[in-house]
């Protein structure tokens, strides 16, 4: 027996599904369609099988974006009323003359209206949520007004306590002579209480309220009872709170489920018989207590995957099999997001996106009538319909069709049929961009294969020559994870040109792929290769192998971004602009640039060490540049990272393995660390041979040396130090000494690599040494380089990027404590070295890495 469709309240609707899962569901009648075969509107329709599985809640992705961008105007309010702080206080001092005016004009005192929009709003909004059974949402509404309060009194807090004088300024109004810090919390309470309770257009007490919440915070501003900055902080914190808890607690779904999609179907001008849910077995598992759906077709389960929409086996009155996409509205918005980043990373790629639901659709059903009059076969498009949130395409079935992705080999027929359907697109000007294994399906017949092409929803029309070989680059990248190389190519060489051939192979790229396509790929990792080596072995001379650059920006670019955001942040909040001129004006400028000219001479020590340890033949001129791009890098990574991380990357472009290149550059490092620490002994063994004024080490230094070696030694006694060192020391020695023992069978490199550690070392010594002539200041060479070399490797201890702040620490303390250099004197000269061997270098890095990322070695 067919049951009867529940009579709910006005508003239940939004507590969960139309029909359960499994029920023979009863819609009522839709006055805008009539049944076929009946005359009066009012007759009762046939029951309908529905078996679905409802969503009652979702995470609407369309609040987190919303989130997200409420949070950052918050941030974007507290920067403003900082540093545009004379606009903001302007404003203020503008509206003390006329408050007192309009305190006396206003017939309603500003106070009642406060408190009557602090009462009457909550109270008229949850009478509402209340009225229409909608609990959850009432203690959904209560919890984020609570929520905001407590955010917002913290943010005042934090403002009052440790927040700048231009904070406070900024989010203050004068009253009584005095700047009052203001920020309502009861305004973030009522925008936090008002986003839980429904959008405006199904709330007639959230409307109103809304009104009057503006006419109120107008008539405080202009009343200078609140700061504009210090309301549109409430007001954006109290929105924040709001969407936060809705999204983590999701909402009421508003797709269209059960009743809803038989309503629908109807509203097309069909009668439905069944409505059966397609689920992917290996997708998301069905909603808990639903029923067991039937096991769906391979095409069917194909175009559940690709689509990602919600799809249904459709059964009409008559007996046609029909499949029921259905596009609902809380997933456009990561549609829409997804179709935008790839338009904004890929070139070739339109910019056009969809930007709500019903554009979608559209575009959809334009590319699914222009597919079909182009000839090709694909699913013809019946029916369009809108229910709730929702928009759902009536389409045929394609036949008895089975993807490729369950197809484990395919005959040249079958190839041949997929590149004429592929061809006819392309001669009508249409564009797929997202040819996967699920959306190209083989149906075999006895007349011959008959080839389907689905899913035309990311494709678009007069498409451009670039979107038309993207597509057959996905082709071809797809059907030789499923006949091999050969064949595949074979197969493209029969339906395409040579020079049509010969373009595939610079777009032999995964991120020109499909993601179903990519992660093929990942288990058969050599078809790409096996593709080129075919396509030269074809082609050898008109095959262009060198990838071209589709990819905007890609991970080097955003990197080099990261690294200059972090770069300017840490040059603005760490560097004295105003210290570094009044040092520069004390310092003898000539012994300031020769500084710097040995500063750039450590660059081309250390290329001389890396191009004497490198397997590969480097030149010195490349090497050199990334040592000085390195510079560039160490503003946002400690020191020693950054030229180790370029080096990897140089040996690795250049065809290194990587195994070979980090135990290059491991041993680059530990050569480095060891010839410093041999000039440190060196240098404190001979301080006192044949001079004047010989550097003598303080007897408490001495004493802390011993203490220090005696407590290594007696830690090594125990078992587990011995294991942690050996844990940790052992991966770096197997590593690097094999690289070793082959440079000792050269001792020309041994010899270039000492000289490069060498030069670098002393460059740095002796740009340390002009910086303390050029302020008037001297001592012997022993003497500065041993306080380089100690204040160099205790200030890398601590790992801040590029050293800042440390190294300049230590250096100023060595030359304090161990040369007698008056303290304020120690701390200019460590500042002055700093600048002309750290600061000045950074331009110069950046310039040579943006260079060596256009010629390719970074």
């Amino acid at each position: 027996m067919p049951v009867p469709p529940s009579s709910a309240p006005d508003g239940a609707v939004e507590e969960g599904p139309g029909t359960p899962a499994g029920r023979t569901a009863q819609p009522p009648a839709d006055p805008t369609t009539r049944t076929p075969g009946t005359d009066d509107v009012r007759d009762v329709p046939p029951p309908v099988d529905v078996l679905d599985t409802p969503t009652t809640r979702v995470h609407h992705p369309g609040d987190l974006l919303a989130l997200v961008a409420t949070a950052l105007g918050a941030a974007l309010v507290v920067v403003l009323a900082t540093y545009a702080q004379n606009t903001t206080t302007g404003v203020a001092e503008d509206v003390q003359g006329f408050a007192d005016l309009l305190r006396r004009i206003l017939f309603v005192p500003v106070s009642f209206l406060e408190a009557f929009t602090t009462i009457v709003v909550p109270i008229a909004v949850l009478t509402e949520l209340a009225v229409r059974r909608l609990g959850r949402q009432l203690l959904e509404g209560l919890i984020a007004a609570a929520a905001a309060i407590l955010v917002t009194t913290a943010v005042h807090w934090v403002v009052q306590t440790l927040g700048s004088p231009h904070v406070q300024v900024g989010l203050s109004v004068r009253l009584g002579g005095a700047w009052v810090l203001t920020i309502p919390s009861y305004m973030a309470m009522l925008a936090a209480l008002l986003t839980l309770s429904g959008p405006r257009s199904r709330r007639r007490s959230v409307a109103w309220s809304w009104n009057l919440l503006w006419v109120t915070i107008g008539v405080l501003l202009i009343t200078a009872q609140v700061s504009l900055p210090g309301v549109a902080l409430a007001l954006l914190l109290g929105r924040t709170v709001g969407l936060a808890v809705r999204y983590a607690s999701g909402v009421t779904t508003e797709r269209a489920e059960g009743d809803a999609l038989v309503l629908g179907v109807r509203r097309a001008g069909l009668v439905p018989a069944r409505i059966h849910r397609v689920h992917d077995p290996a997708g998301a598992e069905p909603a808990p207590g639903s029923a067991a759906l039937p096991t769906p077709s391979p095409a069917r389960l194909a175009l559940a995957r690709s689509s990602g929409d919600r799809l249904y086996a459709l059964t009409t009155a008559d007996g046609r099999e029909l499949d029921l996409l259905a596009f609902d509205g809380d997933r456009q918005v990561v549609g829409m997001l997804t179709r935008l980043w790839r338009s904004l990373r890929l070139r070739g790629i339109e910019g056009r996106s969809a930007l709500s639901l019903r554009q979608a659709t559209e575009r959809a059903a334009l590319l699914a009538y222009a597919a079909a009059a182009a000839g090709v076969r694909t699913p013809q498009l019946l029916r369009i319909a809108e229910v709730d949130d929702s928009l759902l395409l009536v389409q045929e079935r394609p036949g008895d069709a089975v993807p490729v992705s369950e197809l484990d080999d395919l005959d040249d027929r079958e190839l041949d049929e997929i590149w004429v359907q592929l061809r006819r697109a392309h001669a009508a000007g249409l564009a797929h961009r997202a040819l996967t294994s699920d959306v190209v399906l083989v149906e075999r017949t006895p007349d011959g294969p008959q080839v389907w092409i689905t899913g035309w929803e990311l494709g678009d029309v007069a498409s451009s020559e670039l979107a038309r070989r993207l597509d057959v680059t996905q082709l071809v990248a797809l059907l030789a994870l499923r006949v091999g190389a050969s064949r595949t190519v074979a197969s493209a060489a029969r339906a395409l040109t040579e020079t049509e051939l010969a373009g595939v192979g610079p777009l032999l790229q995964t991120v020109t792929l499909p993601r179903r396509t990519r992660d093929e790929l990942r288990a058969h990792r050599d078809v790409l290769a096996d593709l080129r080596t075919v396509l030269i072995e074809r082609l050898p001379a008109a095959a262009d192998l060198e990838p071209v650059q589709v990819v905007r920006f890609g991970a080097r670019t955003i990197f080099t971004i990261f690294v200059t955001v972090v770069a300017v942040f840490i040059i603005l909040a760490t560097i004295n602009v105003a210290t570094i001129t009044e040092v520069l004006a004390e310092s003898d400028w000539r012994y300031s640039a020769l500084s710097f000219a040995f500063g750039l001479v450590t660059l081309l020590g250390a290329a001389l060490a890396f191009v004497a340890f490198s397997p590969v033949r480097l030149p010195v001129w490349r090497a050199t540049l990334v040592q000085t791009a390195a510079t560039f890098v160490a503003l946002a990574a400690p020191a020693g990272i950054g030229p180790a991380a370029l080096n990897l990357r140089m040996l690795t472009r250049r065809g290194v393995s990587s195994s070979l290149a980090a135990a290059t550059v491991a041993l680059v490092q530990v050569s480095q660390f060891v010839v410093t620490l041999l000039l440190l002994l060196v240098l404190t063994l001979t301080s006192g041979v044949g001079s004047d004024d010989p550097f003598t080490v303080p007897p408490a230094a001495l004493v802390a040396l011993a203490v220090v070696a005696l407590l290594v030694g007696a830690s090594l006694l125990f078992p587990q130090v011995r294991a942690w060192v050996t844990a940790k020391v052992g991966p770096t020695v197997r590593q690097t000494l094999p690289r070793l023992i082959e440079v000792l069978g050269q001792p020309w490199r041994l010899a270039l690599a000492l000289g490069g550690n060498v030069l670098m070392t002393m460059g740095y010594v002796l740009a340390f040494d002009a910086a303390l002539a050029a302020l008037g200041q001297s001592a012997s060479l022993v003497q500065v380089a041993l306080v380089y070399l100690a204040g160099n490797a205790g200030g890398a201890l601590i790992p801040t990027p590029g050293g800042i702040g440390t190294v300049e620490t230590a250096l100023a303390l060595g030359l304090t404590t161990a040369a007698g250099v008056n303290a304020g004197v120690a701390g200019t000269v460590a500042i002055l070295f700093r600048v002309m061997t750290f600061w000045l270098r950074i331009p110069f890095g950046w310039v040579a890495m943006r260079y060596l990322q256009r010629v390719g070695e970074l």
